[in-house]
């Protein structure tokens, strides 16, 4: 994919170089990997259902865009049909989405789906707190519509996110619109009490099965 003219001078506000985009590293790695050692048991756990519930993988991969609009692939447990996109070409999930399996459907609702991603954040191509990463297609298709779309790549993307837990599903371009506001919010207040505030939001959707 070629990325426009402007991934190359991505926007370097002088939150994105402060000290605590190190600390937020460090605390990322320690973190994700006794995460990933608390949850093992479940993860196992989770892969028996799946496997028990649908045919196809475990786990799914997807290309993703990451920090500074360099692609990585991210993982997740599969809730949707092996064959959710059979015609080969990217389409964006929706509310109440058909192919979403039973165990899918109690993954996506507690987002324990997204726990094999502490892989991802162990590699560094992610972090436990940030925008959520887009498909590169999509990525491309979103910042014709939304100029200021790709400066969410100035952080790395993130399991969860204040977006993600501020609103809704997407169904359209304009919740699209609403959370690109909360991901550059948070970009320009980046802070240890903006991630912790972040975390424990998350718990509360987690706890509650807010999330689709």
């Amino acid at each position: 994919m070629d990325l426009p003219a402007q991934m190359k001078t991505l926007n370097r506000r002088c939150v994105v170089c402060s000290p605590y985009r190190f600390l937020k590293r460090l605390v990322d790695f320690v973190l994700s990997i006794f995460l990933f050692i608390v949850f093992a048991p479940l993860m196992l756990f989770i892969a028996l259902m799946i496997k028990l519930d649908s045919k196809g993988p475990v786990i799914y991969s997807q290309k993703r865009l990451g920090y500074k609009g360099r692609p990585f692939t991210i993982y997740k447990f599969r809730s949707m049909r092996a064959d959710a996109e059979k015609e080969g070409r990217a389409v964006w999930a929706m509310k109440d989405d058909p192919r979403v399996t039973k165990v899918g459907a109690f993954l996506r609702a507690t987002h324990l789906d997204e726990l094999p991603q502490l892989v991802n954040v162990i590699m560094g191509d992610m972090s436990l707190i940030g925008p959520r990463p887009e498909r590169p297609e999509i990525a491309q298709s979103l910042q014709e519509k939304l100029p200021r779309y790709f400066e969410r790549l100035n952080v790395r993307p993130g399991v969860t996110g204040l977006a993600q837990v501020r609103h809704r599903y997407d169904a359209d371009i304009r919740d699209v619109a609403i959370k690109l506001k909360y991901d550059l919010f948070y970009i320009e207040h980046l802070s240890l009490p903006m991630d912790l505030m972040v975390i424990l939001e998350t718990i509360e959707h987690m706890l509650l099965g807010k999330g689709v």
